[in-house]
């Protein structure tokens, strides 16, 4: 992949990403805070975007969404893989990472 693509690519994501943020926050704030891991002030920004400061933040050549899952455990628990103590099933696991996750939006806002 020569760099223009990557960028080419980083590009479309931040479109998608800002598209479907604006799309979840104006159907329901609290869920799309909630899911989008954005503190209120953030989601009354991109609510009020309009399609020209769409389009002028997606084409920054970084990418504007970071990943929420930034330790071993939450990763391990969402993979189910090198998991310590395997107790229990796929669909535990991943709601203990939920919890986990869950836990530290109520931090961001």
């Amino acid at each position: 992949m020569t760099s223009e693509q990557m960028l080419a690519e980083i590009r479309e994501a931040n479109l998608t990403y800002l598209m479907l943020a604006q799309s979840l926050i104006r159907h329901d704030k609290a869920e799309a805070i909630f899911r989008l891991g954005l503190n209120e002030d953030s989601a009354d920004i991109l609510a009020a975007l309009s399609p020209s400061q769409v389009m002028k933040l997606a084409s920054r050549n970084t990418l504007l969404a970071r990943f929420r899952v930034d330790d071993e455990l939450v990763w391990s628990l969402l993979t189910n893989h090198n998991v310590q103590q395997k107790v229990g099933n796929e669909a535990t696991n991943k709601l203990h990472a939920n919890i986990l996750m869950a836990g530290r939006v109520s931090e961001v806002l």
